[in-house]
């Protein structure tokens, strides 16, 4: 008996393929194994999580890994993904400070401005025709509070509004003899300016309605008279506050904050023939992709020094060079993926943590070293098992061979590799000719796309959120799915998530979603991300291995990795398809896997050459695709 096993090592997860060939001659897939992957793509971090699938594998089939006799590996290209963003990371407000705070329950209803004033303050200090908006501290109780409001109405001051630092808002407004917009649960009320022009607005409760002043820059302009320059200066505070119940914006003296910008900067995208294209990233997306394909096939790309895009990149870089001890220069970029999104940004200047939407372009590139590692990789597994390692072949080629393995499959026929950092695309041809293209961006880009848009904070989280559809619990025993659909439970939820937003997860358990986002809307924010990396990146691949760059000559294109399990992502691929006439859908590598394990079947396949040993039966024409050829790649 002799063993062979297939290892594709990917962004994610690393996979095994294990073949047994008997003594005469025949050969049996006898198991296939699971194991995340240990470090970087491509790196020498990644042999534990090798050897740990092998030794699955091997447990699996019944057998000791010292009696595997070769291994062979995938080429493992890492890709890495950052955020460039058009403004620095932090939006500057010059001479304002702004509470975008939205509590549950603020109190009163309309738009107050005035003075701010600490409500326990010298009453004889201030003057009764002008305004006032006092703050109330966690110090003084609500009734304390409401009786000294009612003190300064009586003494003939016109309260305007109030800040209140604890959760009392509802309370005081019960108890003070004025009809006035009250905003709590402000943290950090010491940072509020004193004696400052003030404007507290309330929209009215039971409604729907949100702000309609302070939400508008021209109403903030009204409120606080700015000039035109000033008012172009509060834009970011205005967009900030855009569907609030609540907010609070103070004008602080001049020079207090100053404003100050790191430009997003320029791409260069210098191509194989030496010629280089300039691009600004705050164009966007779609000008970076077009800059892109016209200067395909890419050799490097560079950012504006001093620039978020030129950091960007340095980074990916640098993390490059440290894992393989290369000199930073003599890595290479080879691909970028772009796409707008948009990200919240903490404002500066503010006292209840508000943020921004801020317009970005995130990036994931695909960084190539001189020469890609994996002999280092080759080496450490060699030198863990004590057995023949082999850098068997290109990840997208081997897929190929892999989803041939598909029933109802034949040739010219396409796959897409979808994975967690990059979307791979090879074309095989009726000549048994294979093209293939690696490109960055995948399901990690999504993940991140997620965590950057809901703010999250938190890519555990923002992983879930891709993997998972969402519902809103309305009652212990009925849930409202994204969809509108409402199911009915056997069993009551956990308390703790009546009124909030869940992730529906395959073992029935709920997790919620800590941001005040409807199900719809997250479902709207998941499928926009999914559409702009997969189908986009789909279409660019396939029509980048073409011979004819028309999508229309494929016949059959199969899906495989991690992303073709994803529960929307084959189905959007394939209706963006469908206008093509092309039979399109996840893979069922060997007839059994699935969309899984394509890689490492392929690499197995392409080691031993022809397909007729297969242990379960194929079409006779299926046979003949994978007799061994030599691959040729772009």
């Amino acid at each position: 008996m002799a063993y062979t096993a297939g290892v594709d090592i990917g962004n994610s997860s690393t996979e095994v393929a294990l073949l047994r060939t008997s003594a005469d001659g025949t050969h049996e897939f006898v198991a296939s194994a699971l194991y995340r992957t240990t470090g970087l793509k491509g790196t020498k971090k990644n042999v534990p999580g090798v050897v740990n699938a092998i030794s699955r594998a091997a447990d699996s089939a019944g057998i000791d890994v010292d009696e595997i006799d070769r291994v062979l590996l995938n080429e493992a290209a890492p890709v890495i993904g950052d955020v460039a963003m058009e403004t620095i990371t932090e939006t500057v407000i010059t001479e304002s400070t702004m509470i975008g705070h939205d509590p549950s329950t603020p109190g009163g209803v309309g738009l107050g401005q005035g003075t701010s004033v600490e409500i326990t303050a010298d009453r004889a200090d201030h003057d009764p025709d002008e305004p006032v908006v006092v703050l109330v501290p966690e110090t003084v109780d609500f009734a304390v509070a409401a009786g000294l409001v009612n003190d300064w109405v009586d003494e003939g001051y016109d309260v305007a509004g109030a800040i209140v630092q604890r959760d009392d808002a509802v309370l005081i407004h019960n108890r003070i003899d004025v009809e006035i917009p009250i905003v709590d649960e402000v943290s950090e009320l010491d940072k509020i300016p004193r004696g400052q022009p003030t404007a507290v607005e309330v929209a009215p409760q039971a409604t729907g309605k949100s702000i309609d002043e302070l939400s508008n820059p021209y109403g903030i302009a009204t409120v606080f008279d700015l000039s035109p320059e000033e008012t172009q200066k509060i834009i970011p505070v205005a967009r900030a506050l855009v569907g609030n119940k609540s907010a609070v914006v103070i004008k602080t003296p001049s020079g207090d904050v100053e404003e100050r910008t790191i430009p997003a900067g320029k791409l260069h995208i210098i191509n194989e023939r030496g010629s280089t294209a300039e691009v600004p990233v705050d164009e966007g997306a779609d000008v970076i992709m077009e800059t892109v394909m016209d200067n395909w096939p890419v050799a490097d790309v560079q950012g504006e020094s001093g620039s978020n895009i030129g950091g960007m990149l340095n980074r990916a870089r640098a993390s490059m060079a440290e894992v393989t001890g290369q000199a930073v220069d003599s890595i290479e970029i080879r691909d970028i993926v772009a796409v707008d999104t948009l990200i919240p940004q903490e404002v500066e200047g503010s006292v209840a943590g508000e943020f921004s939407m801020e317009s970005a372009v995130a990036l994931a590139a695909m960084v190539k070293t001189q020469q890609l590692p994996m002999q280092q990789i080759a080496d450490g597994i060699e030198s863990e098992l004590d057995t023949e390692v082999i850098i068997q072949g290109v990840e997208a080629n081997m897929a190929v061979l892999g989803s041939l393995t598909t029933p109802g499959t034949d040739v010219p026929v396409a796959i897409l590799d979808m994975g967690g950092g990059s979307t791979d695309a090879a074309y095989m041809n009726t000549d048994k000719d294979i093209d293939s293209i690696h490109l960055s961006g995948a399901g990690d880009m999504v993940t991140m796309l997620i965590d950057s848009e809901l703010g999250l904070d938190d890519r555990d989280l923002a992983e879930a959120v891709k993997k998972f559809p969402s519902a809103k619990v309305q009652t212990l025993f009925s849930i409202r799915e994204e969809d509108g659909t409402v199911d009915f439970l056997d069993d009551p939820v956990d308390p703790s998530l009546f009124g909030r937003t869940v992730l529906l997860e395959d073992d029935g358990g709920m997790r919620p979603v800590p941001v005040s986002k409807s199900p719809e809307e997250i479902r709207r924010i998941r499928r926009r991300a999914k559409r702009r990396v997969f189908v986009k990146n789909a279409e660019r691949a396939l029509n980048l291995i073409t011979p004819t760059e028309s999508i229309r000559q494929i016949p059959f294109v199969v899906m495989v990795g991690r992303s073709s399990l994803d529960f929307e992502i084959p189905e959007m691929i394939s209706d963006a398809l469908a206008e093509y006439g092309i039979v399109c859908g996840r893979a069922n590598v060997r007839g059994e896997m699935g969309p899984r394990n394509a890689v490492a079947t392929g690499l197995v396949l392409s080691h031993i050459g022809g397909g007729s040993y297969l242990d379960f039966e194929l079409p006779a024409e299926l046979s003949t695709s994978l007799e061994r050829t030599p691959a040729k790649t772009n």
